[in-house]
């Protein structure tokens, strides 16, 4: 199943431009917001995980902060991050990974994740993931996926749905409290809403 789904993304990447694909975003609104308000260090050591060739990374740079990691399972996507980013790219660390192989070596103080959760479709899947994330994460986590009133695919592949509570209690119960959780009505290149729900969370000590 995993070679199945880096071969799936690697081709949406060879082979479809950023306003072909649903999830472009050109200013990561929501993200930056949570991101700016939690008021972290410059230094924070921070990873985008599933950021693919997302702008969050762009912007955070624009914003000083300088230990930046971007974490997807294609290749392809990665490299076109970095063609974008010219000189800047080498300012960020880039792991090409599936999610539930990620075996970080050091704490993140921030983490990301704009829709790759939800495609953790099962409960052994949903719990591998809250198992790396509760290891790896000293701090902050930012987690959006499609809402109880967004899609019920992405790319063709099934993702598993949250409400605001739904996430809480995936989360809360692994270690983390919740800050706060909105919505967001994600407008496609193609003019499609797609409705989001973004909840942030801090490591419970």
């Amino acid at each position: 199943m995993k070679d199945y789904l880096k071969k799936h993304w690697e081709t949406i990447y060879q082979t479809k431009q950023p306003n072909e694909v649903s999830w472009t975003q050109e200013v990561p609104t929501v993200s930056l917001e949570f991101i700016l308000q939690f008021k972290i260090s410059k230094t924070a050591h921070i990873i985008d995980i599933g950021g693919g060739d997302g702008k969050l990374v762009d912007f955070l740079l624009k914003e000083g902060y300088t230990n930046m990691s971007v974490l997807d399972i294609s290749a392809a996507a990665i490299e076109r991050a970095k063609d974008r980013l010219g000189l800047d790219a080498a300012k960020v660390t880039w792991i090409v990974c599936d999610i539930l192989d990620f075996h970080p070596s050091i704490k993140y103080d921030l983490w990301h994740d704009r829709a790759a959760f939800h495609f953790q479709t099962d409960p052994h899947q949903i719990h591998q993931y809250l198992q790396i994330i509760k290891e790896a994460v000293d701090g902050m986590v930012i987690i959006g996926t499609f809402s109880t009133d967004g899609p019920t695919k992405c790319s063709g592949l099934e993702i598993k749905q949250y409400d605001e509570n739904g996430m809480k209690e995936k989360f809360e119960t692994n270690s983390f409290k919740n800050i706060e959780c909105k919505r967001e009505d994600h407008i496609t290149p193609s003019g499609i809403v797609q409705n989001f729900v973004f909840c942030s969370f801090l490591k419970a000590h």
